[in-house]
């Protein structure tokens, strides 16, 4: 309940952009996927901007109009994802071939950048003589 009761106060505030670094990332999956529903409601009336940081690819998929994956270091946004499906969301989005499809490209996407990073800290590690 405070989840939305802040979720509602950020929506409030009269400013054109608000930032939202991982809201959800501290509650079970059921209660993301319902604030998660619950803001798709709000984001098809609110005029607002909303930057969303999220490592969930779901979630982004979900609330998302563009998705940007970030590269490896240093830090640039490697490519953005269009996801043209109006707000609000419907639940039943998440199991259509649509979504999957998304959530399958940024996951691509951001599979490659992972790579990058586990390949670049091995042979800093093995520079510096870690195990």
């Amino acid at each position: 309940m405070r989840q939305r009761a802040a979720l509602a106060r950020a929506l409030s505030l009269e400013t054109g952009i608000l930032l939202m670094d991982e809201p959800f990332g501290a509650l079970d999956e059921q209660t993301r996927m319902i604030l998660g529903e619950d803001l798709s409601v709000l984001l098809a009336r609110a005029d607002k901007t909303i930057v969303f940081v999220t490592h969930s690819l779901g979630e982004a998929t979900f609330l998302a109009d563009r998705g940007a994956v970030f590269s490896a270091r240093p830090g640039t946004i490697k490519e953005i994802i269009k996801i043209d499906e109006p707000h609000p969301r419907k639940p039943d989005f998440v199991t259509s071939a649509k979504f999957t499809a998304i959530r399958n490209e940024l996951y691509a996407l951001l599979h490659d950048e992972i790579r990058k990073t586990v390949a670049e800290t091995s042979v800093s590690a093995a520079r510096e003589g870690a195990p």
